[in-house]
């Protein structure tokens, strides 16, 4: 929360949502809710737990929950789609922002090295042994097999086929742009990345349906 991205949401209108894609990507919530009081938090219990046991609890205006059908609002619903893939080990929440068929996701999907994020860092997107594995395994680029790997092997072994359906059900939205946290916006053809990144996922979900 810094005056340029206040300056920058004043342009854009009221900020009426603040959402922790994940129960990772949190830490900052605590300014955005003090500066944006009247907006609804949305989050997962999962999240909502472990700030709980850190000592520092959220007042949540939604909390999505395993096996429990969840909605924010009429306005939210009428503009976005979501899933809870509560069995990705990061439990996301992934949207896709239906007027633009832009998906918005934090640790789904990676699109690295994250060259447009550290541009005005002064730090290179591949400084660093452990980024350079991380940028090796979570890309795109080619057939993306070692991502798919880390995705079948790793992210989704607690419970696949859960993991299966909520893929299926994100590859049946329409979007063609991808917002990720982790690497640069994917501004066209974003179906078909989504398609190839999670292609074992997919051919396994139709394979037990």
């Amino acid at each position: 929360m810094t005056d340029t991205v206040r300056a920058s949401l004043r342009e854009l209108g009221r900020v009426k949502y603040l959402v922790a894609l994940d129960a990772e990507h949190h830490i900052f919530l605590e300014p955005w809710r003090k500066e944006y009081p009247d907006s609804k938090l949305i989050g997962m219990d999962a999240l909502a737990t472990k700030r709980e046991k850190s000592g520092n609890p959220l007042s949540w205006s939604v909390l999505f929950k395993k096996g429990t059908p969840t909605t924010v609002d009429q306005d939210f619903d009428r503009e976005f789609e979501y899933e809870y893939v509560e069995s990705h080990q990061n439990k996301e929440l992934v949207f896709n922002h239906k007027p633009s068929g832009t998906l918005i996701e934090a640790d789904m999907l990676f699109n690295l090295p994250a060259n447009e994020q550290m541009s005005r860092s002064g730090v290179s997107p591949h400084a660093g042994v452990l980024t350079r594995l991380m940028n090796g395994i979570n890309n795109t680029k080619g057939s993306a097999v070692w991502q798919k790997r880390f995705l079948w092997y790793a992210v989704s072994s607690g419970d696949r086929p859960s993991f299966n359906r909520s893929v299926s059900i994100i590859d049946s939205w329409n979007f063609n742009r991808i917002i990720p946290c982790h690497g640069d916006v994917i501004e066209d053809d974003g179906k078909a990345v989504f398609r190839k990144v999670f292609g074992w996922h997919l051919d396994a979900h139709s394979h037990s349906s």
